[in-house]
């Protein structure tokens, strides 16, 4: 899988090694209190694409009858959105798991549920060896919640984890959770058709299919009318995008939806993640660079710098494709485009050149930022069935250690690139170290602190920069 974030993520101001260390993300549900009568409340672990598949189960959950609340002591249904991308991400699910049981014992008629996809790859054990859970639902089976929510109150188990091949919940609502009323995800297509031999979306979120564009567009219009001044276009491979109407009239792919979007409002802000190395195309960079209101940063995940691993991993690209892209990212959108990785130290038989050949493609490209990991082989996926994970333990955490080192340089030097010159950041929040700062983030996704003055949460300020660190830069307001 790729990061959406994220694997998940460009929303937060981790630092390199402070990804690397990360399991997963977590967010917490919200309050919404409209006098419904049971309440619910939800856990979200792993990738943007689950932050926004939360929402979605939030408005039909909305549609039951059911308040959320960030109290999990004041719920009636708990549900954690779990995510199967590595096996710490599993485990730290199993552990909140058994947290909750204190809440049930207090709460019998509490209801635990498990969404996402450890709940389809773990579906019989769940229910099985956690007494505490009583539903287990998949990604593709949520429009089934009301009912398989009534089975547990009548004393049953319950269990969906079906997949689908059309299901993309382009007629629903999301209901806006962890929301800073200023940036917001906009799901535009479900699945994936990438075999990578150590990811197990294919088989925990089942086949690619795209979303209706037009609903798309309406989602982002229904937002900018709500006062959101950012939308981050999710999907595991954006670039595959394509829609096409029934009657055969009309077809959008990637690059055209991205500049619908972007003609939205040109104060909308847009991004979008994930990017695939073997299917961003020209096209779509010089969509970004016709419209200002694109922002002007690419999470491509690499995986490894070389070709023998790629080709292990199934990527199917190899090192000078991959380097091609970047050229032409550069040549197109030019040096101050952000650029965003994800790299595995250690895969089945990596050779200790293999790993320099990953330090070198590094060192080529120069990476604001990555999300770094060691190899942890997952049940079920093409590598954990064909190849042997025969890398010792502390091999890759020193090769890891290598990766995470090189990219702490490269962010840094990719930060000093902006000294000196005025950027236009978007507001999201309050510094987190002080209420008289502000945090934002500018065109290429980084984030910049500054002296709150007279400004606020959602403005768009110009910004000298003038000091960074690793993962942020500094600056002050002008006018």
């Amino acid at each position: 899988m790729e990061s959406l974030v994220t694997d998940l993520d460009f929303i937060d101001n981790r630092t390199p090694e402070q990804a690397a260390a990360a399991a997963c993300d977590t967010k917490v549900t919200q309050e919404t209190n409209t006098g419904r009568a049971r309440k619910l409340y939800i856990e979200s672990y792993g990738c943007q694409m689950n932050f926004s598949d939360s929402e979605i189960v939030s408005s039909i959950m909305f549609k039951e009858g059911f308040d959320t609340t960030s109290q999990i002591e004041q719920a009636d249904v708990v549900f954690l959105n779990t995510c199967s991308i590595r096996e710490k991400a599993e485990q730290t699910v199993r552990n909140r798991l058994g947290q909750i049981n204190y809440f049930k014992k207090k709460k019998p008629g509490l209801v635990v549920g498990v969404l996402g996809c450890m709940a389809e790859r773990l579906k019989k054990s769940l229910l099985e060896e956690e007494k505490i859970v009583d539903l287990v639902v998949g990604p593709d089976a949520y429009r089934d919640l009301p009912n398989l929510i009534n089975e547990v109150d009548g004393g049953q188990k319950a269990v969906n984890v079906l997949l689908s091949r059309e299901e993309t919940y382009a007629d629903i609502n999301p209901i806006r959770l962890n929301s800073n009323g200023v940036s917001a995800f906009v799901s535009i297509m479900r699945g994936c058709d990438n075999m990578c031999s150590f990811c197990v979306v294919p088989f925990t979120r089942g086949r690619e299919r795209s979303r209706d564009a037009h609903s798309i567009v309406e989602e982002v219009k229904d937002l900018v009318q709500q006062g959101y001044k950012e939308v981050t276009l999710l999907g595991q491979n954006v670039d595959s995008y394509k829609w096409a109407s029934e009657d055969g009239t009309e077809a959008v792919n990637f690059a055209q939806l991205l500049e619908k979007v972007a003609l939205v409002h040109p104060d909308l802000r847009v991004r979008f993640s994930t990017s695939h190395p073997k299917d961003i195309t020209d096209e779509v960079l010089h969509t970004m660079k016709k419209h200002d209101n694109i922002c002007k940063y690419i999470h491509l995940p690499a995986q490894s710098g070389n070709s023998r691993v790629l080709e292990l991993m199934n990527r199917t690209y190899d090192r000078d494709w991959y380097m091609n892209r970047v050229d032409s990212i550069r040549a197109i959108l030019g040096e101050d485009c952000g650029i965003s990785s994800d790299m595995i130290s250690g895969f089945c038989s990596e050779t200790e050149e293999e790993h320099q050949d990953t330090l070198s493609l590094m060192e080529y490209v120069k990476y604001d930022y990555a999300y770094m990991f060691f190899y942890s082989e997952r049940p079920g996926t093409l590598a954990a069935r064909k190849l042997e994970d025969d890398i010792p333990l502390e091999t890759k955490k020193r090769r890891l250690a290598e990766v995470i080192d090189k990219q702490r340089e490269h962010s840094y030097i990719r930060n000093q690139l902006a000294l000196g010159k005025v950027h236009k950041v978007l507001v999201e929040n309050f510094s987190k170290k002080s209420d008289e700062f502000l945090s934002g983030r500018n065109d290429q996704n980084k984030v910049v602190i500054f002296p709150k003055k007279h400004y606020k949460k959602g403005d768009y300020v110009n910004v000298f920069v003038n000091d960074c660190s690793v993962g942020t830069l500094f600056g002050e307001a002008v006018d």
